[in-house]
């Protein structure tokens, strides 16, 4: 390999060893529907206080709030991410409860491990019989993975959160990694059934486990429901996930199978991705126009909160409420929920769900669970604006395209924008340590190696489309 032969990637791996500097995640430009998205927040009526739907655990007879607050996108004082505002997270937290959300989910690696001890916090200024907890054994580290590992996690999860006892503990995401790792995790280090002693002990009051990945692992623990009794499970529903999970990534599982399997056996479903990360709320604007035709004072998000409420075997709906604008909407939604008829179930299942399939985006749901990438990489902000522009209509196409001059302008601002230089995908060195961490079995690597093409040949004028993965 000559020198003029190597890439940036290829030089970026040899030089290897220290992470690039990390700078803020900046806001991308706005657009027509962005500003338009802002006027319609600026017209939001006050969410009604004591109607919101309330959902009966049949094992605890606990009466939980259909909205779940997911406390893994907490609202930062500066751009720095990882400077979570406190006084902002209690308010939106007493504003929630205040409106009736009483169920709170959270994990020792959300925020970049600060998610448990800013729950806490919130959570400890109000009555313990106000709320319920929910947080999980997220022993991804081998470290964690031991035995003793495990219960010191379990442990301090209890102290951050400031109780003495968790309401709804979840062994969290399994399958991913198939049977191996649920046994590294869970099984050969007895730690299932530690925690199954921990429930007759009632330091746990609930325990079930969340989801993705290797269908054969969701089968096997479901199987054992007579020797585990799971009192809830949670799973990822949506319309778009309901038929098409499968279709969009070979590794997910349709949301239509999981919900049934769990119905047949009565256990509660915990749901988590309503939105799809906000994929769900940001639909292309013929799609927009489209639901809002059908009903012009609901939000486009309401469509996906209400369709995830339905189900009666639905306990909560998790979302990760990052503003009050978010959480007003949220709460419009299920104070009280009007559910969808068969109709406009099957409306969203069928013809808004094979529309969204037909753009073939990177299915990231924003989690940030890849991050931090350990050279700097904004990962979720990089494929978030990527199929913002593809939806809208604005990723460049064709150089013969009229348009494409004010595209690629619009799309290389945007980009900068949104994510700084240093942060982009042409800093990616292909070390590969993300992609077990993505719930939605991404190639991470591959897909910022095709966006960093792309952008590349924006700036050299030299555009050839990337083919969509």
């Amino acid at each position: 390999m000559t020198k003029k032969d190597i890439s940036r990637r290829s030089f970026l791996k040899l030089l290897g060893g220290g992470a690039l500097a990390t700078a803020a995640v900046m806001t991308g430009c706005k657009s027509k529907k962005d500003i338009k998205a802002v006027q319609e927040y600026a017209k939001q009526v006050e969410p009604p206080v004591g109607k919101m739907t309330y959902r009966i655990n049949p094992n605890t007879k606990d009466k939980v709030s259909l909205l779940g607050y997911g406390m893994m996108r907490l609202p930062s004082k500066t751009e720095n991410e990882d400077d979570y505002d406190q006084e902002m997270i209690n308010r939106q937290v007493d504003y929630a409860i205040e409106h009736g959300v009483n169920y709170f989910d959270t994990s020792p690696v959300y925020c970049q491990g600060k998610s448990e001890a800013c729950t806490g916090i919130a959570l400890s200024r109000h009555k313990r019989s106000e709320y319920f907890v929910a947080t999980k054994l997220s022993n991804f580290n081998p470290a964690a993975q031991t035995r003793e590992g495990s219960i010191a996690m379990y442990r301090q999860s209890m102290k951050d959160l400031r109780v003495d006892y968790i309401d709804y503990y979840l062994l969290h995401a399994i399958g991913g990694g198939g049977m191996e790792n649920l046994h590294q995790r869970y099984l050969d280090n007895g730690m299932l059934d530690f925690l199954v002693e921990e429930r007759k002990a009632g330091r746990i009051r609930n325990l079930g486990f969340s989801y993705h990945g290797d269908i054969a692992v969701f089968d096997y623990l479901l199987s054992q429901h007579d020797k585990y009794k799971w009192d809830f499970v949670q799973i990822e529903l949506n319309y778009l996930d309901w038929e098409y999970a499968n279709e969009i990534n070979d590794s997910n599982t349709d949301a239509s199978y999981l919900y049934a399997e769990l119905e047949k056996r009565g256990i509660p479903a915990v749901i988590m991705e309503p939105l799809l990360g906000s994929r769900l709320a940001n639909l292309p604007q013929y799609l927009s126009t489209e639901l809002k035709r059908h009903d012009p004072e609901r939000s486009i998000a309401s469509w996906a909160f209400r369709y995830a409420g339905t189900p009666k075997g639905v306990l909560t709906v998790l979302s990760g409420m990052t503003y009050m604008e978010h959480l007003k909407d949220n709460l419009l939604s299920y104070c009280p929920l009007k559910p969808l008829t068969p109709v406009q179930m099957e409306y969203l299942q069928k013809d808004i769900a094979k529309q969204i399939v037909g753009l073939s985006n990177i299915p990231c749901n924003d989690c940030k669970y890849c991050m931090p990438c350990p050279y700097g990489i904004d990962i979720p902000a990089i494929f978030v604006h990527y199929n913002k522009c593809k939806n809208e209509g604005t990723l460049p196409r064709d150089k013969g395209d009229k348009e494409y001059r004010e595209m690629r302008r619009n799309y290389l601002i945007g980009l900068d924008r949104a994510v700084p230089k240093l942060r982009q995908a042409d800093h990616c060195i292909g070390c590969g340590q993300c992609e077990p961490h993505c719930p939605q079995n991404i190639r991470i690597p591959r897909e910022l190696q095709r966006i960093s093409d792309f952008v590349e040949a924006l700036k050299q004028d030299k555009l050839e489309r990337p083919k969509d993965a």
